[in-house]
């Protein structure tokens, strides 16, 4: 299975030793060599970089640790191909635009094609490659489109969780269904089952980390990760599917459970039993 990597923080931050250590994962410490993504969220808009090889081999992994950038929201995958050829068109995160934000997506599972397509008809989004994971994240926008054409500037967070929530119960059904999603605004991190080597397809499918910057600190240390930021005082999350770092402090999802985190700040939590809800339940 592919693996997941996500970072939302207060201000601009820089997870560089992250993506080091992540882009090990894509060749060098794991089976997964069949392209990586890295898109981060700068001045409104989404910078985007792909590519169709080893992330370990990557000219543009090595570029972006000598000169590390910096971001309030990053969503990154490593593939291991299940579903569409090795193309560049194939590798994750996916973007779109949506009511005049650009939205991220990407995936980690392996859905049933048939039963996916037969449950999510699309009508103005379509995959540009063959996999589960775009043609999810195509179903996501049409489930969003109309909350978010009917809004002037972003919707309300409770009206988009709803969307998520319900869009996350049903896609469980279709098979391993992790993934990150963001809007520019939030981001959405639903943990489902992954591949536990001999184990088989299990929970956990997905872990985050909390830290807080303390005033006098503008740097962040665990070991094995570094944060850096301008600002001394912040909030960050970071998600991934396996543990990046030997810190205690990484929590697993539990099979269903779906996060909401706002600059660095879990704003809502929802296990799978609470996964369907309404309007106005949100407070």
């Amino acid at each position: 299975m592919c693996e997941l990597f996500a970072m939302s923080s207060g201000s601009p931050t820089n997870v560089h030793y992250s993506l080091e250590e992540f882009s090990r994962r894509g060749g060098l410490a794991g089976p997964h060599k069949d392209g990586w993504g890295i898109a981060y969220y700068l001045d409104g808009d989404v910078r985007l970089v792909k590519e169709a090889e080893p992330a370990s081999d990557s000219a543009c992994i090595r570029f972006f640790q000598e000169r590390p950038f910096s971001s309030e929201l990053v969503v990154s995958h490593i593939r291991r191909a299940t579903q569409g050829v090795r193309k560049v068109r194939n590798c994750q995160p996916f973007t779109r635009e949506l009511g005049g934000a650009m939205h991220v997506f990407a995936h980690n599972g392996d859905l049933d094609w048939a039963r996916l397509t037969a449950h999510f008809p699309l009508g103005s989004y379509h995959p540009v490659g063959e996999t589960d994971s775009e043609y999810a994240f195509c179903a996501l926008l049409e489930r969003l489109r109309a909350l978010w054409l009917a809004t002037d500037g972003v919707p309300a967070l409770e009206d988009r969780l709803v969307i998520v929530s319900n869009f996350a119960a049903e896609i469980r059904e279709f098979g391993p269904a992790n993934f990150l999603y963001a809007d520019g605004d939030a981001l959405f991190a639903h943990g489902h089952k992954r591949t536990q080597g001999q184990a088989g397809i299990r929970p956990p499918g997905l872990h985050v980390l909390h830290r807080r910057c303390v005033h006098s600190e503008a740097v962040l240390e665990t070991p094995g990760l570094t944060i850096e930021s301008p600002d001394a005082s912040q909030h960050v999350a970071l998600f991934a599917s396996i543990p990046l770092t030997s810190d205690p402090g990484w929590q697993a999802l539990g099979e269903g459970e779906l996060l909401t985190v706002r600059h660095g700040r879990v704003v809502a939590r929802m296990s799978a039993e609470a996964a369907i809800l309404s309007p106005g339940t949100l407070r």
